[in-house]
């Protein structure tokens, strides 16, 4: 079961307070006005991914649009790989939650690792594509997720995507439960993908996304699951031989501002700063949409084998999943598992 808080993140958490307090005095504070008594905002972001991903162009995105719209007014730098959190997805949530950094993009995934919770809406083999889940979002869902995030001071922007989740590994294609069985997965510290994992065979571990490609490389590590962008940016391709999509779990982008930060603004940078977060994920969800394809050719001409399972593969590994769900449903709460899980699983 999923820990609050792990010692791990603790201890980096503390670190980066330090790092915060040193060097990122200021964050979310105002710097002056404008001739015409407007604010001025020296603003922080950061996403987990690189510099080539759409998470990062999105936010480059967002910045850009924010300095434009204002003449200046309003700045933005962007932070690739966690950087302002020592790599540590999980700590860097705490810190848009405290306050010590302004916006961030981030998978529920790395939420749930401070609330459980906030995981139900990637939980595995539920939606078949990324319109699916989508929609779940689009209605009720979006509406509890926001709630739960101002809840942890985080004021919601809406959602990006990052896609469906797919796996590699370095032994063989993955076609049955039995292909994954005793190999080291590396996956993001969420108490289902865990339980998952470990109900079909596998063993699982977890470890900062920074790590990943060394892990790989030295053969730590046997694969790893993640979006196809993330595959592609982080270059684990070389490392890498096999990729077998199966969209097991759908993950969705929460483009997230600190509550506090948010709530300090006026009424019209309000409405400025949802309007362009808004074009903001639209742009990225269809950058990742119309470029999956082709980062999908590009892995294949990278030399990786890539095999896609067919409806009756995955039901085989849905199977897998009923006592996990029945165990979820209570940790996710009525209005999570209402939203994102039918009943029947």
């Amino acid at each position: 079961m999923p820990r609050t808080r792990t010692t791990r993140t603790m201890l980096v958490w503390s670190a980066v307070l330090m790092v915060c307090a040193l060097l990122l005095a200021g964050c979310g504070t105002n710097f002056g006005t404008t001739d015409d008594g407007k604010q001025r905002y020296r603003w922080k972001m950061t996403v987990t991914t690189g510099s080539t991903s759409t998470w990062y162009l999105a936010a480059q995105k967002l910045a850009k649009d924010l300095e434009d719209e204002t003449d200046g007014r309003i700045t933005m730098k962007i932070f690739t790989s966690e950087r302002l959190s020592a790599g540590e997805p999980t700590a860097g949530v705490e810190q848009l939650m405290d306050g010590a950094k302004d916006f961030s993009y981030n998978s529920p995934i790395i939420y749930a690792g401070v609330d459980p919770r906030f995981g139900a809406v990637t939980a595995p083999f539920v939606f078949d594509s990324v319109e699916d889940g989508q929609e779940a979002l689009a209605g009720a869902g979006g509406q509890v997720y926001k709630d739960y995030l101002a809840e942890r001071g985080v004021h919601l922007l809406g959602f990006g995507e990052s896609g469906m989740r797919q796996l590699t590994n370095t032994h063989r294609p993955i076609h049955t439960p039995e292909d994954m069985r005793g190999m080291k997965f590396r996956i993001p510290g969420f108490g289902m993908y865990t339980d998952l994992y470990r109900q079909i065979g596998a063993n699982p571990t977890t470890m900062p996304f920074s790590e990943v490609f060394t892990a790989l490389q030295q053969g730590a590590i046997d694969g790893q699951e993640n979006p196809i962008d993330v595959i592609y940016s982080a270059n684990l391709q070389e490392v890498q031989p096999y990729l077998t999509l199966w969209n097991y779990s759908y993950d969705p982008l929460i483009l997230g501002v600190n509550k506090d930060l948010f709530d300090s603004l006026t009424p019209e940078d309000q409405k400025l700063v949802t309007r362009l977060a808004g074009d903001a994920n639209a742009f990225q969800i269809k950058k990742n949409r119309d470029g999956e394809s082709e980062l999908i050719d590009k892995l294949k001409e990278s030399g990786m084998e890539v095999n896609e399972l067919s409806d009756e593969e995955k039901d085989a590994f849905r199977a897998k999943l009923g006592p996990i769900y029945s165990e979820y449903r209570k940790v996710w709460g009525p209005d999570m598992a209402q939203a994102f899980i039918p009943k029947g699983l």
